[in-house]
């Protein structure tokens, strides 16, 4: 195991979507190993480091409330824009104006997590990539409140403010919860097929443990 942090973040709005809903949004009562995972990328990622979720500290009542949302109702093919190009023709344009439709979300409000993590080198790590080394550069940008991009709780529209937790043990809510099973993250291995994995997740003491858990595909 790599070097250990714990961040704490928190937002007025989060959406992680449970994937079984195919319209309306509907998130999962807590964040996603998959989700923190991102957050933590949007702060400091490189190729010679794999950040790996440890626990996911509840910090504030879980709570629900329902919005709509404009979305747009179809959107831009790859392919077809490849084989505009290889025409040497441009690809037909989406007019947001003409195909937005109202989507129902069923959104948590208020939330507040304190993620604890560690990273691992990678094999794209060199002689220079070191353990202390990236430890370090983690801490100064957490500390300093850098990103590459602005984090956020499962959209783009929902941000995630950050800050380096130092506190001792995270002051969860005393909750005991069956979540049923969560999406975990996704498997990558074969760039031309995707898969999602999944695990039975359980919120004791109002953490959720996801270091060493059963993984399913």
């Amino acid at each position: 195991m790599g070097y250990g942090i714990q961040m704490e973040v928190w937002g007025d709005y989060a959406l992680f979507t449970r994937p079984e809903m195919k319209v309306e949004r509907v998130s999962y009562d807590v964040m996603t190993p998959s989700a923190a995972r991102g957050l933590l990328e949007a702060i400091y990622w490189k190729p010679a480091i794999r950040w790996v979720i440890d626990s996911i500290a509840v910090c504030a009542p879980v709570r629900f409330t329902n919005i709509r949302r404009n979305e747009q109702s179809q959107k831009i093919n790859c392919h077809r824009i490849q084989e505009a190009a290889d025409r040497g023709k441009l690809p037909a344009p989406i007019y947001t104006t003409e195909n937005i439709q109202q989507r129902a979300g069923l959104l948590l409000k208020d939330v507040r997590y304190v993620i604890a993590a560690h990273f691992e080198l990678t094999s794209k790590a060199g002689p220079d990539d070191t353990d202390e080394k990236h430890y370090n550069i983690a801490l100064r940008r957490i500390r300093k409140g850098q990103c590459y991009h602005r984090p956020c709780f499962g959209c783009r529209e929902f941000p995630a403010s950050f800050r380096l937790w130092e506190g001792g043990a995270p002051p969860a809510i005393p909750e005991d919860r069956e979540l049923g099973y969560m999406l975990y993250d996704m498997d990558y291995s074969n760039a031309r097929e995707v898969k999602p994995m999944f695990f039975r997740a359980r919120l004791v003491r109002g953490v959720l443990h996801t270091a060493d858990c059963e993984v399913v595909r």
